[in-house]
């Protein structure tokens, strides 16, 4: 078998949970990089869609750095807050990008709209699209949904974002809970990229 050469791929994200997990997922023979190394910030995110907003940040980093550039935008969707934070789940952080402060927000519009969600089963999804510039002339689009609820607490210290208040559907346990290996066969992200993983 044919030794794949070694080629260059920009992760398209300064989030660091982020870029740990897309390089997990990468083949061995790339070099990856983010846009940190090159004194890069992330592109103004305007697009109404997750498939949007990953579009955006591929195709601004791929053309800053020359380089493949493959960027994700994913959220939690919760049905009881009419599929909120969606695309503003990062941003429920604050400028700090606090999901701990992004988590108490979750509950504490769930206790407002109904103060015995806890006994109920609160549907959610995490989405995931994932973009990749710089390989074929047209960009390469992928999505990935996990369908799941919301769990009664915070639990678990793995992962990152909303992991350890999200249970994927027929699972007892939160993505937080999870070890990588069980979490990559079960969530959003690792659907998308089984999508695209043949162009790389």
């Amino acid at each position: 078998m044919l030794k794949k050469k070694i080629k260059e791929i920009v992760i398209g994200s300064n989030n660091e949970g982020k870029i740990k997990e897309i390089k997990d997922l990468l083949p061995k023979y790339y070099n990856i990089s983010s846009p940190k190394d090159y004194g890069l910030e992330s592109p103004k995110e305007n697009g109404n869609t997750f498939l949007k907003n990953s579009l955006i940040k591929a195709k601004y980093f791929s053309k800053k750095t020359r380089k493949i550039c493959i960027a994700d935008d994913s959220g939690l969707e919760v049905e009881l807050l009419n599929n909120q934070p969606g695309i503003y789940s990062a941003r429920w952080g604050g400028k700090k990008g606090d999901f701990n402060l992004a988590i108490s927000k979750v509950y504490k519009k769930l206790s407002k709209l109904d103060e015995n969600w806890k006994s109920k089963k609160i549907k959610a999804r995490f989405i995931c699209a994932l973009t990749i510039c710089g390989i074929k002339k047209k960009p390469i689009q992928s999505l990935g949904i996990v369908v799941g609820r919301i769990s009664k607490k915070k639990i678990g210290n793995k992962g990152f974002g909303y992991d350890p208040i999200f249970i994927p559907e027929n699972k007892n346990l939160t993505f937080g809970q999870m070890n990588q290996k069980l979490k990559f066969r079960n969530d959003h992200r690792s659907k998308a990229f089984r999508k695209i993983k043949k162009f790389l």
